[in-house]
């Protein structure tokens, strides 16, 4: 998809450090500082923008969220609904998942959301999957021990794909949907995409993936 580009977007972001916060690596290890409390530590990578983290900041203030998104002509999207919204405990990183323990310490993070990430289909580009060995060594990194990763997609190759992905890892798996709006989830927090596919008729894949050391 080609990002519709935005000049003006870098200043915006830059004039609200309050809401995407510059220099991320300064407060690893020191979120809970960073947040005034010690609430769960919710990330989502990829967050597009941004519908998912503050649906998920808005239905429970007892958790902090983070999203992670590296375009500006995106991101300047999920700060408009921050500054909308005015919630107190969700902020967004413009910086790249690759570098996700650059920002996040060992057993720093409870949950960590991935929505609808490109699929990558083809075999030569496997490793930027979000679900690929390469990504799940450095979420375990991060994650605490029986801290989970979601995941959700429409994608039934990637789907399929991340299944074996996470068991052969050692991740154990629970809540697997194959339609996820014909199963039913309470609290289900929708992005953009899911919006978009599910009004279409497509189902909705989705796991629960359970790290334990």
């Amino acid at each position: 998809m080609r990002l519709r580009n935005k000049p003006w977007a870098p200043e915006e972001i830059a004039n609200n450090p309050h809401l995407i916060i510059p220099n991320p690596a300064d407060h690893k290890n020191k979120w809970k500082d960073y947040f005034n409390n010690d609430n769960p530590l919710y990330v989502e990578v990829g967050s597009g923008k941004g519908q998912f983290v503050t649906g998920m900041a808005n239905q429970h203030p007892e958790i902090n969220v983070i999203g992670i998104e590296k375009y500006d002509s995106v991101i300047i999207s999920a700060l408009e609904l921050m500054q909308q919204l005015e919630l107190p405990n969700v902020n967004m990183l413009k910086e790249d998942v690759q570098e996700i323990t650059d920002f996040f310490g060992e057993n720093e993070v409870d949950r960590l959301f991935i929505n609808f990430t490109d699929p990558w289909p083809k075999n030569r580009h496997a490793k930027r999957r979000l679900t690929h060995e390469g990504f799940l060594k450095k979420y375990v990194e991060i994650l605490k021990d029986g801290g989970e990763v979601h995941f959700k997609t429409d994608n039934r190759i990637l789907f399929q794909y991340s299944l074996q992905s996470f068991s052969e890892f050692g991740f154990s798996l629970k809540n697997i949907s194959l339609d996820l709006h014909e199963d039913g989830l309470e609290g289900n927090v929708m992005t953009e995409y899911e919006e978009r596919f599910s009004r279409k008729g497509q189902p909705i894949y989705r796991l629960e993936a359970v790290w334990k050391r």
